[in-house]
């Protein structure tokens, strides 16, 4: 399945791209964002795009433009590519894209065998057989159950370990299998090992973790006016950025000081609309779209103290 855009009209809107505007798409993927974003820049616009997939990296050196540039790196990297530089809007599509699913050999799908890995960036990191082959069983079940949101977890936790004592569990329709007589019951539709295995690519990748360390260095570097659209596909990523982008609405006032309305400081942030979801028949043209939610907020001219990953919007 080729990789198709999400929310594309919602989310070019959201920017309100400016022709000579410098933009960032932190999450390159297949281009579609960035080629849409591009076509609305004129001559003196400027893109930056960053993706840590190297399949990424490689249809990126296809887009041959002077206003584009390319980064290879996490979008946790965000403030060592931006260099100091303002940026006028910033997209970040959240998540695990299409080819990444469709390509058995990275491990992301259960409906093909292949080997287990999960990793966006193979090059780096452990892969998921490499993690599970480690872990003990209460590091298992509690990230099942945190990041898959998985009530069967200390059933598929206790499998895994049992039969990782027999072979290796390196491949996904063994992992699959296991899942699959561990849970009792699943929602009709519904693959038994869908939460197992995105949990899996959730800790593997450290996807919170990358966003909560993201969020902060986008607001730093936005321009005033800037814009901020960040599309989620799961309540995870997107209780992080709602809170995130509600924390950094409210204004910073000293505790005990007592201030009229009109002597509010204002916020660092403006919410703007409510979420938005895609159409019914973007759902209907792109099944894997359903999911999906686009938050949207603009800089304002607020000096920014900055609000650190592990404050209290992400609990």
């Amino acid at each position: 399945m080729a990789h198709i855009p999400v929310l594309l009209s919602e989310a070019l809107s959201a920017l309100a791209i400016h022709p000579d505007g410098c933009y960032v798409d932190g999450t390159f993927g297949r281009g579609g964002h960035s080629r849409a974003i591009l076509e609305r820049l004129g001559p003196q616009g400027r893109l930056l795009a960053l993706d840590r997939d190297p399949q990424a990296a490689e249809a990126a050196r296809q887009l041959v433009d002077a206003r584009f540039s390319f980064f290879h790196v996490p979008f946790s990297r965000l403030s060592q590519v931006l260099e100091g530089r303002k940026a006028d809007g910033m997209l970040f599509d959240l998540g695990v894209s299409s080819p990444q699913l469709d390509d058995p050999a990275r491990g992301f799908s259960f409906r093909a065998d292949a080997p287990l890995d999960m990793r966006m960036d193979p090059t780096a990191g452990e892969s998921a057989a490499e993690w599970l082959a480690a872990a003990e069983e209460q590091q298992i079940r509690e990230v099942i159950r945190d990041y898959g949101e998985e009530r069967f977890a200390k059933q598929i936790a206790a499998a895994i370990v049992a039969a990782r004592r027999g072979e290796p569990i390196v491949r996904t329709r063994q992992l699959a299998d296991l899942v699959a007589k561990a849970v009792r019951t699943r929602e009709p539709g519904q693959d038994p090992a869908t939460r197992t295995f995105q949990a899996l690519r959730i800790h593997v990748n450290r996807e919170l973790e990358e966003v909560s360390l993201m969020l902060p260095q986008a607001v730093e570097h936005l321009a005033p006016g800037g814009r901020l659209a960040v599309i989620s596909f799961h309540s995870l990523e997107d209780r992080i950025v709602k809170r995130f982008m509600q924390a950094a609405a409210r204004p910073e006032v000293p505790r005990r000081l007592p201030l009229r309305a009109s002597e509010m400081p204002e916020p660092v942030l403006k919410l703007l609309g409510r979420a938005q979801r895609p159409s019914d028949e973007e759902t209907t043209r792109n099944p894997r779209a359903r999911s999906a939610i686009l938050r949207v907020a603009e800089r304002t001219a607020a000096p920014y103290s900055r609000i650190e990953p592990g404050a209290r919007w992400r609990n």
